[in-house]
């Protein structure tokens, strides 16, 4: 069975002109970067050595990360091989942050969205939800419920791997509703509204866990290393659920309004979402297993949270369970089940293998130590305090709530053009470093970067999901711009609201 990388390789594609674009960034970035680590580190600049080393460093992999020169996790690579040959730090102290619990937490759950793709969990969610004759009469109904689904599953696994599972589900329902209509402006629409949807809904369903997208994780990651502040699993849900939810219902809204209107469905056709569940069969072994072990997980990850509610979050009882059993733990408990529970005991094979375990993206796990990394040595050097204290010196704003939407605001406007992961390596230590010579709380403007880190709705190089559906040929770009932009704008304003609705339940 493909994997969801497979899935999301074959489909990911871009015009000739958006090739030759990213051709030529990529081009300039090999040149530019090198060229201005050699020009600030060779020029005399009013930092201690160790920082002023590292300053050079960075700019060079921020100049990497934006135009894509290199792999991304490549790039964070360079980082620290070349802090230790510069002598900003030692060897046990650059690589320490590969090792950082956090990382397992990644493993883990990238362990059990691989079992899902093995097994096709995922699909049996999305086409149950799909195969009621209720929803699959009315558009509005189908594109709720797609959208709906879409967004759960990406919850929970990556934003890309979810695109690719119900991008060929989508252009099935599209297909389904035009017989050969396509060249109708009302069908088209349509058509536009789905793959949308499955793009920005995968995108948004992204925020509302700690897993969904790797930004979230690396947010979390910097402030616990940086700040000394843990965010629970729970705890980000407070804040992350409501976010998704306002936001998906905006998304659906919009689309509704703006992309249904006289879309007629045949309703004396056979659902083809049925079909495919009746293919699907009884529930088996493997899928048993995975909903066994990704359950397991998710009752461990959200138990403080039940201890906060029913009033027990401070008791021993609770404090020695979140000792025990932190996140990171409980994702490769849930891991590890899967290489424990059998789907043929006779023939000893078990719900995961190492050779599909092996194929989760050990390159974002890279990337998040490397920018973890690059961000604990700047405090440590003291750069980032410089930094900080020179962008306040210009800045108008002194306030949280301020600082908040200005991160977001920057992070949203990155994230268009570099990768979620690397626009939250770049812009959530920046946020720290500018609160603290501010003397303000950092978690608040951390978390609005953390979140506009995961934006970037408005172009195909934005993100891959969007890049997936632009494939489909029934995307046209002013289409991706203009709902994008709305979508950007909602986004950035929703973020700074529910941050200030809910952050003082964070501190």
């Amino acid at each position: 069975m493909r994997k969801y990388h497979e899935a999301a390789e074959a489909v990911e594609v871009y015009s000739p002109a958006e090739e030759q674009f990213n051709r030529r960034r990529r081009t300039v970035g090999l040149f530019a970067g090198p060229a201005l680590f050699l020009i600030l580190l060779l020029s005399p600049l009013p930092l201690p050595g160790p920082a002023h080393r590292l300053g050079a460093i960075l700019a060079m992999m921020v100049v990497l990360w934006v135009t894509e020169a290199l792999p991304l996790a490549v790039t964070a690579l360079i980082g620290p091989v070349l802090a230790i040959v510069l002598g900003v730090a030692q060897a046990r102290v650059a690589f320490a942050p590969f090792a950082d619990p956090i990382i397992f937490l990644f493993i883990g759950s990238f362990m059990l969205a691989e079992a899902m793709f093995v097994h096709g969990l995922d699909r049996r969610i999305a086409y149950n939800a799909l195969a009621s004759r209720a929803v699959s009469r009315s558009p509005y109904r189908i594109l709720l419920v797609f959208g709906g689904v879409t967004a759960f599953i990406s919850m929970w696994i990556s934003n890309t791997a979810t695109t690719a599972m119900m991008f060929p589900i989508g252009l099935s329902i599209v297909a389904q509703v035009a017989k050969g209509r396509l060249q109708d402006p009302t069908i088209r629409r349509f058509a536009t509204a789905m793959m949308l949807t499955t793009a920005f809904g995968a995108t948004i369903g992204g925020m509302a866990t700690p897993i969904g997208t790797p930004p979230n994780l690396i947010g979390l990651g910097m402030l616990e290393r940086l700040v000394g502040y843990r965010l629970s699993f729970a705890g980000w849900m407070s804040f992350g659920v409501p976010l998704t939810f306002v936001f998906f219902l905006f998304m659906i809204g919009y689309f509704s309004a703006t992309g249904l209107k006289g879309v007629r469905l045949d309703v004396s056709t056979t659902n083809p979402m049925a079909e495919e569940v009746r293919k699907l069969g009884a529930l088996t072994a493997g899928e048993r297993n995975v909903l066994i072990a990704f359950g397991s997980t998710v009752v461990l990850w959200l138990l403080p949270g039940v201890f906060a509610v029913v009033g027990q979050g401070e008791s021993d009882v609770a404090r020695g369970y979140s000792a025990a059993v932190p996140e990171s733990v409980a994702a490769m408990i849930g891991a590890l089940l899967l290489f424990l529970l059998p789907t043929n005991w006779r023939a000893r094979r078990f719900t995961l293998g190492w050779d599909d375990a092996s194929r989760i993206d050990w390159g974002i796990i890279l990337l998040f130590g490397g920018g973890l990394m690059m961000g604990e040595l700047a405090f440590s050097t003291g750069l980032a305090e410089r930094l900080g204290r020179g962008i306040v010196a210009v800045l108008p704003v002194r306030s949280p709530f301020a600082l908040t939407m200005l991160f977001a605001g920057v992070a949203t406007v990155i994230s268009e053009t570099a990768s979620n992961t690397a626009s939250a390596n770049m812009i959530v230590p920046v946020a720290i470093a500018v609160a603290q010579a501010s003397g303000l709380d950092p978690v608040m403007p951390a978390l609005g970067a953390t979140l506009g880190s995961s934006m970037g709705f408005m172009m195909p190089i934005s993100s891959p999901p969007n890049a997936i559906v632009y494939s489909s040929g029934h995307v046209p770009i002013g289409a991706m711009m203009r709902y994008g932009l709305a979508l950007d704008v909602v986004g950035f304003l929703l973020i700074a609201g529910i941050l200030l609705a809910f952050g003082g339940m964070l501190r």
